[in-house]
């Protein structure tokens, strides 16, 4: 198996498992669907080492903070099982992108069984096989989380809009492209269509690299869900129109203090939504919280290449870090390109978790959640 993520087309009339653990002959891999070709075309990348991984991560073949986290554990498995330096291949995976706090939970997740097993005279593949334990039991939690954050987050919705279907406007991808399960701020849509109260979920492109229109839209359509893709820069018209209900976010890392950092594009949401008087939800698993950053201005907001931004790839071309796309700005053209922004805790109406509701959002009721959430997992 080559040192690189080999490709291989897949039919799209079925859904493709996002992240699976396979061991051909030739070794253990990491099979992750390539969400840089959809909505197009439905690839996946056979990851044989930790390098290809990071690279995966970096150029958002894989991307979400649950998901995020759920590779970062099964990143920490291959290198054991791969016998290469393991806490090289951690510190590596976790700093693949250092604003989504669920990629370094994750490595750790599976990185602590892996050298309890070596303390307890375990041998290499003893202590491999305990990483690779401590991920699935990731995956599967993550899953479970997902349909308990859908179903808190309808019935916070169902209180806050009584008597109704609700009207969603999201940002990014917060499906099951982001999770083991059904996602986050998607899957709380998703369990509203199921139940007969989502009339329209809104869908921001999420630019500049349309996870919106791409990801959002292509999950959407797959469960038959009523949706309208639009311009980030025509929500606005949308508030004014009275035609959003609620927006529903995901976020990245979850500071102490409730600020939360999302794809950028989220702060300006919520300061319409708090304008206009419509709630701003966040979903997000407790993994996401972060108790040692103390404040949004302590989040370390991640800076991404401005060919993102001056060009335009279409398709989109795998791994291409120098650029490669059609040019929409004057050659030499500078970029501003964060890849998230910071939303305070005072404009968020509330975070939904798999272990509750957190209304209003302040430091004090989030250390309450986790600390519940670290007794329910002993």
């Amino acid at each position: 198996m080559a040192d690189q993520c080999a490709q291989s087309g897949k039919d799209n009339r079925s859904p493709i498992p996002v992240i699976r653990w396979e061991e051909p002959p030739e070794g253990p891999v990491l099979v992750l669907l390539d969400q840089r070709r959809l909505p197009a075309e439905e690839a996946e990348l056979v990851c044989a080492d930790v390098p290809a991984l990071v690279d995966a991560i970096r150029t958002l073949a894989v991307r979400g903070a649950p998901l995020l986290g759920i590779a970062g554990a099964y990143g920490v498995a291959l290198a054991a099982a791969r016998g290469v330096d393991v806490d090289a291949a951690a510190a590596e995976l976790a700093g693949a992108r250092p604003t989504a706090v669920n990629l370094a939970v994750g490595v750790r997740r599976a990185l602590g069984p892996y050298r309890a097993a070596l303390a307890g005279g375990g041998d290499q593949r003893q202590a491999a096989e305990a990483a690779l334990g401590a991920a699935r039991a990731l995956h599967r939690e993550d899953a479970e989380a997902s349909a308990r954050m859908a179903r808190h987050g309808l019935a916070l919705l169902d209180d806050l809009l009584p008597g109704g279907v609700h009207r969603v406007l999201t940002h990014c991808n917060t499906g099951a492209l982001v999770s083991g399960g059904e996602g986050t701020a998607f899957a709380v849509a998703l369990e509203a269509h199921r139940a007969g109260r989502l009339s329209r979920l809104w869908v921001d492109e999420t630019r500049p690299l349309l996870q919106g229109a791409r990801l959002t839209a292509y999950e959407a359509a797959r469960n038959g869900m009523p949706y309208t893709v639009l311009t980030d820069n025509a929500a606005g018209s949308l508030f004014a129109a009275g035609e959003v209900d609620a927006v529903l976010i995901g976020a990245d890392r979850i500071a102490a203090d409730g600020s939360v950092a999302n794809k950028v594009g989220s702060y300006p949401l919520a300061v319409l939504a708090r304008y206009h008087r419509v709630p701003f939800i966040v979903v997000a698993p407790v993994t996401t919280v972060d108790a040692t950053t103390p404040d949004g201005a302590s989040i370390e907001v991640e800076q991404r290449a401005g060919h993102e931004v001056t060009e335009v790839a279409v398709p989109w071309t795998a791994g291409a870090e120098g650029g490669g796309g059609i040019p929409v700005t004057p050659l030499g053209t500078r970029a501003y390109n964060p890849a998230f922004d910071v939303t305070p805790p005072e404009l968020v109406t509330a975070i939904v978790t798999e272990e509750g509701v957190v209304s209003p959002v302040t430091t004090g009721a989030l250390a309450v959640l986790c600390d519940r959430s670290r007794q329910v997992t002993i």
